[in-house]
């Protein structure tokens, strides 16, 4: 094991996509986590539990995953940057303060190791059944970002762009892994810490008697403040003005969830994190993520191989959903085929944006396993019929 002087791993390793993001979340400066043990999740702390001594930071297991999700925020308001880690069960749990960290504008990460449901469901095997929750399980008018790592490397690489992302944008961010990824063990090369590109929290630089805690900046993000370093600050979940206390009217209400919103709209169009091949010839556009894309990767070379000109969209960043991306493929193509681990979830996303422009074509698996190529091969070729 090769670290730098801070205790951050380098080198190459051979790495479950569990580890592999614990090891992101440390290259990217997360110091803090708290967490509750559930399958198949729990590998990320446990690891981070195991490292963070040799970095410094705590770790910290909760009573249950209400108290591990209010715990990282707390631990960001005091200057750190951090994590919690669930499953689907937990997830749902979860969702109470992932609404608190969306109208707070909290920095914080949280990681899902996808498995079968509803309920206890299949702990042990894969699904991708939690995506609709990611964007839409809290209540009320927010946004967040949701990253959808296909393999370890993109675990280790991804965890460190859900933390810039969250610092950027003052979101919490969703690390959508599934069971199949969180459990493979492949090669992850982790750079030097140099040689990683890191997003600071952006504190204030205003003077106590000027900063107010949600005023933006031009970009719609406002910055920060430290607690204890002499900022007067007011957080509550309340509806706020741009000082942070209670202002609950209309205008008041709709400036604010407008805003929280707004503030992601690059996210949704020229930055949306998406993976494109074969598609300037394309008929059929396979629109996956995950480790459902890997297996599609299978079924658009075996069409190819048939004379079918098949293209790839593949979802890295979910949510905000890259309607754009699909409103203009859906004007040159003739239909989508969208495999995923559910009875549809982001296929009627796909509907959404295609307008009925392009036949949307789903292929659906209830969980406990990944696709079989050959499904996916025979929706393609019926798409393009």
């Amino acid at each position: 094991m090769h670290a730098d002087p801070k205790g951050v791993l380098t080198g190459v390793h051979f790495l479950d996509g569990d580890h592999a993001c614990c090891e992101g979340a440390l290259a990217a400066g997360a110091r803090f986590a708290a967490g509750y043990p559930i399958t198949p999740s729990t590998e990320v702390v446990e690891r981070f539990a195991a490292r963070i001594p040799t970095v410094g930071g705590i770790f910290l297991q909760m009573e249950d995953e209400l108290a591990a999700s209010i715990a990282i925020q707390g631990a960001v308001w005091g200057g750190a940057k951090a994590f919690t880690v669930t499953s689907g069960p937990g997830f749902s749990l979860m969702m109470e303060h992932i609404g608190y960290a969306a109208m707070t504008e909290t920095p914080c990460v949280f990681v899902d190791v996808q498995r079968g449901g509803p309920s206890t469901g299949l702990p042990t095997l894969p699904a991708q059944a939690d995506m609709m929750q990611a964007r839409w399980g809290s209540h009320g008018d927010y946004g967040v970002i949701a990253l959808c790592p296909n393999s370890p490397q993109e675990c280790f690489d991804l965890t460190i762009e859900a933390f810039n992302l969250s610092e950027e944008f003052r979101v919490p961010v969703m690390l959508m892994l599934d069971e199949c990824v969180g459990h493979m063990t492949e090669k992850v090369v982790i750079p030097h810490a140099g040689d990683l590109e890191i997003t600071p929290r952006r504190y204030t630089k205003l003077p106590p008697g000027e900063f107010r805690t949600y005023e933006p900046r031009e970009d719609l993000v406002p910055d920060m403040v430290r607690a204890g370093e002499g900022y007067r600050f007011h957080v509550t979940g309340l509806t706020h003005d741009e000082r942070g206390y209670p202002n609950m009217n209309v205008d008041t209400q709709d400036r604010m969830n407008r805003r929280l919103l707004d503030k992601l709209k690059p996210m949704s169009n020229g930055r949306a994190l998406v993976e494109m091949e074969n598609l300037a010839d394309a008929d059929v556009v396979l629109v996956s993520y995950g480790i459902t894309s890997r297996v599609a990767q299978r079924a658009l070379q075996m069409a190819r191989a048939k004379g079918i000109r098949a293209g790839k969209f593949r979802l890295i960043s979910a949510w905000p959903f890259p309607e754009g991306h699909i409103a203009d493929l859906a004007c040159a193509v003739k239909a989508f085929v969208v495999p995923e681990i559910n009875l549809g979830q982001m296929v009627h996303e796909v509907s959404r944006a295609a307008a009925g422009r392009a036949k949307v074509v789903p292929v659906s698996h209830a969980g406990g396993g990944v696709h079989n190529p050959e499904a996916i091969l025979h929706a393609i070729e019926e798409a393009v019929r």
